[in-house]
């Protein structure tokens, strides 16, 4: 098999990428994968549609923005499709700054977001108000990417921001809180591999070749047939600690909150996703994407 170089837009560097090539996965599927960390979501769907990435790691709610809702950050939807589930969001959670002792505190600050409209965003907004903030009582500011925001916690720059991907680990153990997590809101999805859509059987063959290879990995860590493997590398690749990377492991072995070994997208945690736009970003656009849904989504992700 000829081999395909692949390159992969992420927001934190991917242990399932990681484990897939030194497992020999990637090899096995004839793909040389190139990781590029990304700085907003903005940015990497700019980077999507020009070409520079074929396919990347995103909330599912960002495919949704960037495919129907014409008021994007890029102002121009783009015929984006999801190839697969990869996560239930990963310890997705609220997080407080480290001198920022209860929500209230929160009132008046700033909250980090990527982008204010987005998936993660709308979900800092769900777990503040059912903690007794309303949008208006903080001032929202976008921060960027997660490890960016996790970064901004931690130096004061943010009293609250959400987390995940073991970045709220590196958060708590620099003072960081966690108040709630996003699971409490209801089904979840973190994290999709998304495409520009394609009927050309050579570009469509590698990037399925890709993520049968991630969901192959996926499930050989959620069976706990990679726990020294990936703990060693998480230590590594996001700078935890032992004990840090141990609780990130349970994480990703997690069924509530870790990876979807599967890769199916269901109805009901795009329900929840649609439902926090709905509430917190209301437009008739909405309409179209749940209708549309199995077209969004390739047929082979579907239940």
């Amino acid at each position: 098999m000829r081999e395909v170089q692949l390159h992969v837009g992420t927001f934190t560097r991917s242990i399932l990428i990681h484990q897939a090539r030194s497992a020999g996965a990637l090899r096995r599927a004839g793909l040389d994968v190139h990781e590029t960390s990304v700085t907003s979501s903005p940015a990497q769907f700019r980077s999507l549609e020009l070409g520079e990435f074929d396919l990347v790691f995103t909330s599912p709610d960002n495919v949704l923005a960037y495919r129907f809702l014409s008021q994007n950050p890029l102002g121009r939807t783009l015929p984006v499709t999801i190839l697969g589930a990869i996560d239930r969001g990963l310890g997705l959670c609220l997080c407080l700054g480290p001198s920022i002792t209860s929500v209230d505190e929160v009132r008046g600050n700033v909250v980090g977001v990527d982008v204010p409209q987005s998936g993660f965003a709308f979900v800092a907004y769900e777990l503040l108000e059912r903690a007794g903030l309303a949008p208006g009582d903080y001032r929202v500011e976008a921060l960027g990417s997660t490890p960016r925001r996790a970064s901004a916690l931690i130096a004061g720059d943010c009293a609250a921001t959400v987390l995940n991907a073991g970045n709220e680990l590196r958060a708590q153990g620099a003072g960081c809180t966690v108040v709630s997590a996003a699971s409490d809101i209801g089904p979840y999805l973190g994290t999709v591999i998304a495409a520009l859509e394609t009927d050309d059987p050579d570009v469509d063959g590698p990037r399925w070749r890709f993520t049968q290879a991630m969901l192959e990995t996926a499930r050989e860590i959620v069976e706990g047939r990679r726990e020294t493997e990936v703990v060693e590398a998480v230590m590594e690749l996001l700078g935890l600690s032992e004990a840090e990377a141990r609780a990130h492991h349970a994480c990703l072995t997690s069924p509530a909150s870790g990876l979807t070994p599967d890769g199916m997208v269901d109805r009901a945690s795009i329900n929840t996703l649609v439902g926090l736009r709905r509430k917190f970003a209301p437009t008739p656009e909405l309409d179209a994407a749940m209708d549309s849904l199995s077209r969004v989504v390739d047929r082979r992700a579907l239940p």
